[in-house]
């Protein structure tokens, strides 16, 4: 962010858009190097790779069928699903794309994406 301060936040939000961030920050993600987007959705924005509705807690919120939920989303976006790992039940948000749309990021942009994200994990674990 440091490199796009005297930027606006509409041109900050224009920077995090799939293709030019392919172009210009290959590493920021694995999967630009072979130009897949982890949502299959026309402009793609990258701004918000993690969503601010996931919720996370490495100890577990409740037990789920035997196993530790470990994830899930704030607002049950219907997107999104849980899915049953070997040993704890997780969020999975493939088929949400929510948070990486252009009117979705402009209506929550901060500067510091931290504050965005501030309610996904317990204090310590972000």
């Amino acid at each position: 962010m440091e490199k796009l301060s005297s930027c606006s936040d509409d041109e900050i939000i224009a920077y995090f858009r799939f293709e030019n961030m392919v172009e210009h920050e290959p590493d920021f993600c694995p999967l630009y190097r072979e130009r897949k987007k982890c949502h299959e959705m026309e402009n793609l924005n990258c701004y918000l790779c993690a969503c601010p509705y996931f919720r996370f807690n490495d100890a577990g919120f409740k037990e789920l069928k035997g196993k530790k939920l470990k994830s899930y989303c704030s607002i049950e976006a219907k997107g999104g699903t849980l899915f049953e790992g070997a040993e704890a039940w997780h969020q999975d948000c493939s088929g949400c794309t929510i948070p990486h749309h252009e009117h979705y990021i402009k209506k929550h942009f901060q500067r510091d994406w931290f504050k965005i994200m501030q309610d996904v994990a317990p204090a310590g674990q972000l």
